[in-house]
């Protein structure tokens, strides 16, 4: 198992408009595609409240690469995100790891 943990550091004030977006649409585009999420977090104490951390659990990179290339080229996904976007960017930056369990791990 991959797990992919990706951090959306958002344009001030924006966070809602991000979590909005994931609950009423990116979630269930990622359905169709078959993308499966590990969690969601905000940050309660930390460096940026602005800041969204997901994980993602993949089989393999593969796997990664053909979903994710296919949700990110899906015209309802295309369309949502500029309709979201109409008031400027939601996102600043995105960081972004691909990780694997160690031996030890209780998620495996």
């Amino acid at each position: 198992m991959i797990y992919e943990l990706r951090v959306y550091h958002c344009v001030p004030g924006r966070l809602p408009d991000l979590l909005k977006r994931f609950d009423t649409i990116t979630l269930k585009l990622w359905d169709k595609h078959g993308i499966k999420q590990a969690g969601f977090w905000t940050v309660l104490v930390g460096d940026s409240n602005q800041d969204l951390y997901y994980l993602l659990k993949w089989e393999s990179l593969a796997e990664r690469e053909a979903k994710f290339g296919a949700f990110g080229a899906d015209p309802d996904w295309l369309k949502a995100r500029a309709e979201t976007e109409k008031n400027g960017p939601i996102v600043a930056s995105i960081t972004n790891n691909l990780m694997t369990p160690t031996s030890f791990s209780s998620v495996k």
